[in-house]
């Protein structure tokens, strides 16, 4: 499995084109060049609390001090004056700290004369309750890196700083197709021997998560001349072609040979369960990836390699899906050799630690068993089998990625 992601990241180049858009259309994109910030983040020292400003120098040690307020500061409207010894000025949580103080006594610790003074103790410090300019990014400082997706975070932070357009890589374009005569539209007569195409609706929904431009090219015959044709004209119009069927060894499988026709292939075969018949090529400059044609192997099969294609293509940085440790409820046959992918429920057990069960049946046509979970169950390679109470490794679905 390893081996194979590591010929996507080595096969799959970035697309190079790039557009410049509103910060707010840049959700889920990848930048394209390094952002710097052009100022501090404060600009400038402010306070952390509603309290009052003071000087700490005028406090009396090991004493209380009376202080006399002498103006308010507000976020947006500063105190304009100058704070001299026994003073204070009222101060609100992101106000500018007023000239000759240098720390924000909150007004919880802090004791009302009658007379309207402030009685404050000694146990106070320089810079207390203040945040400092450039606490949060210093001017220069490079606050998101090229080849970053971009979060809602990430968008807020740009806006802090005042850049209201970003250059980011363009999208993706992937284009997919479902092969076999058995196979039908929704709204179509399901006749004796025909199933109804469930592959393109759980590719175009996992799909729509990325930030791609997307292209279903429906469902193609088993007939070489019509296999080599949509592949033909989807390598002008696409990054990467996916397909779903028609990768294995079957008399009807015409994928392999219209792909040995048009371009190259990497691998055709990968030891994981379920989706071992897993094509990995090349045609033009599209990356061509065809999928099993039983429905649980096309999720598994996407969640695992096509989502890090398509990072690769957008020139993201690649990531792998985070592994969480949990208690098996379920014994789990297994054979040595390969990597499987069963569906589990993951629950917290009473000591807030991950347990998992299986859906159920694990058959890589029942589609179900997906629907239900919430993760995978990823047993590695040299796993031999899981007995009830046993540790595994799950994997938590998501699609977005």
């Amino acid at each position: 499995m390893s081996d194979a992601l590591d010929k996507i990241q080595q096969r799959v180049l970035p697309v190079h084109a790039c557009e410049r858009l509103p910060i707010r259309e840049c959700l889920d994109r990848v930048n394209n060049e390094a952002v710097k910030s052009p100022h501090n983040v404060p600009p400038l020292p402010n306070s952390a609390m509603d309290g009052f400003a003071v000087a700490i120098g005028s406090l009396a040690q090991g004493e209380v001090t009376e202080l006399e307020e002498v103006g308010t500061a507000f976020a947006g409207n500063p105190f304009n004056g100058n704070c001299g010894p026994g003073q204070c000025v009222r101060i609100m949580t992101g106000a500018l700290v007023p000239e000759g103080t240098d720390a924000v006594i909150m007004q919880e610790q802090v004791e009302f004369t009658e007379t309207g003074k402030i009685r404050v103790d000694s146990d106070h410090r320089v810079g207390e309750n203040i945040r400092l300019a450039g606490e949060d990014v210093v001017q220069g400082e490079i606050v998101i890196d090229a080849g970053a997706r971009l979060s809602p975070a990430d968008i807020g932070v740009l806006a802090s700083l005042g850049i209201g357009q970003l250059q980011v890589k363009r999208k993706p374009v992937v284009a997919f197709f479902s092969t076999g005569d058995e196979l039908v539209s929704i709204g179509e007569k399901l006749e004796p021997g025909k199933i109804y195409d469930s592959n393109r609706y759980s590719l175009h929904c996992m799909l729509s998560r990325m930030a791609v431009d997307v292209i279903d090219l429906g469902v193609v015959k088993d007939e070489p001349a019509a296999m080599r044709e949509v592949l033909e004209n989807a390598s002008k119009r696409a990054d990467l072609i996916i397909s779903t069927g028609g990768v294995s060894v079957g008399e009807a499988d015409y994928i392999k040979p219209a792909l040995a026709d048009l371009g190259t292939t990497e691998f055709w075969k990968i030891a994981i369960k379920p989706g071992r018949p897993l094509t990995f090529g090349q045609i033009d400059a599209s990356i061509f990836m065809g999928l099993p044609g039983n429905p649980v192997a096309v999720m598994v099969t996407f969640s695992q390699f096509v989502v890090p294609a398509i990072d690769a293509l957008a020139g993201a940085k690649p990531r792998r899906p985070a592994l969480f440790r949990a208690r098996a409820l379920d014994a789990m046959r297994k054979k040595p050799g390969r990597y499987e992918f069963q569906r589990g429920i993951a629950t917290l057990d009473d000591n807030n630690q991950w347990q998992v069960a299986k859906t159920g049946k694990q058959g890589s046509g029942i589609l179900t068993s997906m629907s239900r979970a919430n993760c995978f169950i990823v047993l590695p390679d040299e796993n031999d089998g899981v007995e009830a109470g046993d540790e595994v490794q799950i994997q938590f679905f998501d699609w977005s990625l």
